[in-house]
């Protein structure tokens, strides 16, 4: 049998986000500002906790994704609570 495939126009694209913040929860944040519909239509996913090592310091950030069309919405959510989005990407390579 015939395994069915998405068509690439049909499948959700998403974008990376760095954020430099940890020990908040950004899916309350989001919950918090957008609503629960909001919320379900950002479809906000934790990807991991990166650490940036430089020489002056090792600062803790959040990788986290969302659907392309919303990741305004969620900067805008973020920035309510003063929480900086440093770097947008389509890849998790390019955040890193």
């Amino acid at each position: 049998m015939k395994k069915l495939k998405l068509k690439p126009a049909y499948r959700d694209k998403s974008r990376y986000f760095l954020v430099g913040i940890t020990g908040k929860d950004i899916d309350k944040i989001i919950l918090k500002y957008l609503g629960i519909f909001g919320a379900a239509k950002v479809g906000y996913i934790e990807i991991k906790t990166a650490v940036e090592n430089t020489k002056f310091s090792t600062e803790p950030k959040i990788i986290g994704s969302c659907l392309r069309e919303y990741i305004d919405d969620v900067r805008a959510a973020l920035s309510m609570e003063k929480i900086n989005v440093e770097k947008v990407s389509g890849t998790i390579k390019g955040l890193e």
